[in-house]
């Protein structure tokens, strides 16, 4: 999997009510041809992320096809669960409310 380019938006917390700062990453990425997630369109992973102090993880994370948006009811391997974990921690934003691609 290659992870081709992101965007990223910091989650406001209106109640005050969590711990640490939320971020939904939205990951466009690549797999080869003979992968089961393969499609021309391509797919993107929504992630839900947490830094809270000196920890930082994935909360939640979903794959949506590019054409349609629909949810594909795949998961991701272990592997690549750690590279979308250290792609985020490494793209979070410097102020609260940037956009990166």
């Amino acid at each position: 999997m290659n992870i081709t380019h992101h965007t990223v938006e910091w989650l406001e917390d209106p109640f005050g009510m969590l711990t640490g700062e939320r971020f939904e990453f939205q990951l466009y990425a690549n797999v080869d041809e003979d992968d089961e997630l393969y499609s021309e369109a391509g797919f993107y992973i929504r992630v839900l992320y947490l830094v809270d102090g000196d920890e930082e993880k994935v909360i939640h994370y979903h794959l949506h096809d590019r054409a349609t948006g629909n949810v594909l009811d795949f998961e991701l391997e272990e592997e690549e669960e750690n590279l979308v974990a250290v792609y985020c921690g490494e793209h979070l934003p410097a102020e609260e409310t940037e956009e990166a691609e």
